[in-house]
């Protein structure tokens, strides 16, 4: 019998909404204890064996202050694969916000306190560690992380998605709500994998995916203007979770 990963799944700033996803595999959990062990999991358990090797890291959210990247590094420096989970660790996610507001939030949330602060503006983990696989999403999908541990245990990694959100809703027969109702959605940029979760029940796309390679974000631009969404609203929707600010 195979023996299992051990795993360690770790938050920076973030809301743990990815660490719920991987719990929310009910059905599948029963297997999942053959295949892996969490050996340092805050949701699910206490750590077991702090400071020593493991197999697989998994990290949600992003680095914002000396102290998560002193962790981080310990993290990669003690595994032998490190995954980045959901849109904050990828990209700096809906934490990755402009300096001004970010400024100001400080303020209002810490007061006085908010100068003697040791943090700086979140990034993504890739921008302090290697990575050695990404799994998209704002949350990701409970299948996501299924794949994940199958793969690893066979040897590999994932298929890794290079179609758009678009090609789920023509599967699924979706009617366009961009290019027949004018409503501002970012589904042709966005990668697949959530089986299109959102416009399958009319709710525009925001793009918690991350972009698809060679995204034709200029046709996007040109469509979203078509909505009457204002210039800058548009590039920040773009931008959200694709790690870029507001300009």
């Amino acid at each position: 019998m195979m023996k299992p990963l051990n795993i360690s799944f770790v938050h920076f700033a973030s809301c743990s909404g990815c660490q719920l996803m991987l719990l929310n595999c009910e059905i599948e959990l029963p297997e999942l204890e053959k295949m892996i062990d969490c050996v340092d999991f805050c949701l699910a358990a206490s750590p077991t064996n702090e400071g020593k090797k493991i197999d697989l890291a998994l990290v949600e959210g992003s680095i914002s202050s000396p102290g998560e990247l002193e962790r981080l590094l310990d993290l990669r420096q003690r595994s032998r694969w490190l995954v980045a989970v959901g849109s904050c660790a990828m990209t700096g996610g809906i934490n990755r916000f402009d300096m001004p507001e970010r400024s100001s939030a400080l303020q209002f949330v810490y007061g006085e306190k908010s100068d003697g602060l040791e943090v700086f503006p979140p990034q993504p983990v890739k921008n302090f560690v290697a990575v050695d696989w990404s799994i998209p999403g704002c949350p990701p999908e409970r299948n996501d992380f299924l794949e994940l541990f199958g793969a690893l245990r066979c040897g590999g990694w994932p298929v890794l998605k290079q179609s758009p959100v678009c090609m789920e809703c023509r599967i699924r027969e979706n009617r366009c709500m961009l290019e027949k109702d004018g409503v501002a959605c970012l589904g042709p940029v966005t990668r697949s994998g959530c089986n299109a979760r959102c416009p399958s029940i009319q709710v525009p796309c925001e793009g918690c995916r991350g972009e698809v390679a060679e995204a034709n974000r200029d046709e996007l631009y040109r469509l979203l203007l078509k909505t009457g969404l204002p210039d800058l609203e548009i590039k920040r929707r773009m931008q959200r979770f694709a790690g870029g600010g507001s300009d």
